[in-house]
């Protein structure tokens, strides 16, 4: 098995669209920048403590409300509860609609699918605000790219 290397991502470019892919996924989501990357970062560890969310949060801006957020929204789902008689403690994992999100990114991506452009899944094609008729454009931009990985 060959060992992939930092050239090899380039050739990719995955990460060529990663910030236009991503501001489409947290307003049509309603969650911060920090808040999907730390999802994504979950989503990899697959299983994880409150502990874990501590360690993955120390890099971003400061938010004491985020576990609970995420908690209460759904995006973090309890796999396991606290049970204190054997002292073990709750496992959390994130939920499917998280992992559809990451995977439908993940796709995106890789130029299997395209940013979605109708206004019934896209709320910034309606172009209500400045900062979305930019993003539209944006989003038409990536759509068209052909040199996307495919």
């Amino acid at each position: 098995m060959r060992k992939l290397t930092g050239g090899d991502i380039k050739n990719l470019g995955l990460l060529k669209h990663y910030r236009i892919i991503r501001k489409w996924a947290c307003k049509t989501n309603g969650i911060t920048d920090a808040d999907l990357e730390l999802l994504i970062y979950f989503d990899c560890l697959d299983r994880f403590r409150k502990r874990d969310f501590e360690d993955g949060s120390l890099t971003y801006s400061w938010d004491n409300r985020r576990w609970n957020k995420l908690l209460k929204e759904g995006w973090i789902v309890k796999w396991r509860g606290y049970n204190g008689s054997d002292k073990t403690y709750s496992i959390y994992k994130v939920s499917f609609r998280c992992k559809c999100l990451i995977q439908q990114i993940y796709r995106i991506m890789l130029g299997e699918e395209d940013i979605p452009t109708s206004t019934r899944r896209n709320p910034i094609m309606k172009k209500k605000s400045y900062s979305d008729k930019v993003y539209s454009v944006a989003f038409d931009k990536v759509n068209n790219d052909k040199t996307r990985y495919l």
